[in-house]
């Protein structure tokens, strides 16, 4: 049976939506040397937003405010089926970074076909240029 692994994300927007954070997989990770959205997998017992919540604040040092959902997906990668949760998030505390040593940027939202994402990811962004530009 294919293992089921839920995940949740978050397109960190800047206040006029234009801007997004972005984070680069490390280049031994799966999907490794592609940018992301950050994010990580859901804990047991943890809503969606619970472990936003986490994983924002470990990833990139932010404490976050009111993410609202953007998309949920799921994308079978033939050893793993990732159901993703993604939510937007443009009220923060803290200054977004590469807390664990990953490469991080902010980037002009109307660039993103420039950066290379995981298959996964490509409806997310489709999502976002809907909702935003």
């Amino acid at each position: 049976m294919i293992k089921k692994i839920e995940v949740v994300a978050a397109a960190i927007l800047s206040q006029s939506g234009q801007q997004l954070f972005i984070a680069k997989r490390p280049d031994k990770a799966h999907q490794g040397g592609l940018w992301e959205f950050p994010g990580g997998k859901k804990e047991q017992n943890e809503t969606a937003v619970q472990a936003l919540t986490r994983e924002l604040h470990e990833e990139v040092g932010i404490v976050i405010n009111e993410p609202t959902p953007l998309i949920m997906l799921e994308h079978d990668y033939g050893d793993k089926l990732i159901q993703l949760d993604v939510y937007c998030v443009k009220t923060f505390s803290g200054e977004p970074h590469g807390a664990e040593g990953q490469e991080t940027q902010w980037i002009e939202l109307a660039d993103i076909d420039q950066y290379s994402f995981p298959d996964a990811n490509l409806a997310i962004i489709d999502a976002l240029k809907k909702t935003f530009l």
